[in-house]
């Protein structure tokens, strides 16, 4: 129980983490850091819902779940579709390689990685 809530912690920094640098870098205002928390937690929501009802459906579950996850996005930042998907994007790598960096000092292992399509 205490592993899963620290991986659940720590997923939901290293997502929020990434979304806010995706954010700054693509979005012309600063939108702070409690945005992007509230965007990787509700984000996390939807792609497990997603997943739950749609994920079976080979190909088009993983890309509804992809697409639920950058629709959060799209709702929380300004922009459009294509910002959206750009946060994403950057979103993604940084949390790989946040999620890399602390599985080889061994704080996580990488199958904890918690990230969209990895």
């Amino acid at each position: 129980m205490v592993s899963a809530v620290f991986i659940f912690l720590v997923s939901l920094l290293v997502g929020a983490a990434a979304i806010h640098l995706g954010a700054q870098l693509l979005v012309d205002r600063d939108t702070g850091f409690r945005r992007a928390t509230v965007t990787a937690l509700i984000g996390a929501i939807v792609y497990t819902l997603v997943g739950l009802f749609l994920g079976w459906i080979p190909l088009l579950g993983p890309l509804l779940m992809l697409v639920a996850w950058i629709a959060v996005i799209n709702w929380q930042y300004p922009g459009g579709w294509g910002t959206a998907i750009g946060i994403g994007l950057v979103a993604w790598i940084v949390a790989v390689l946040i999620l890399f960096g602390l599985s080889q000092l061994g704080i996580v292992t990488p199958d904890a990685l918690g990230v969209p399509g990895s």
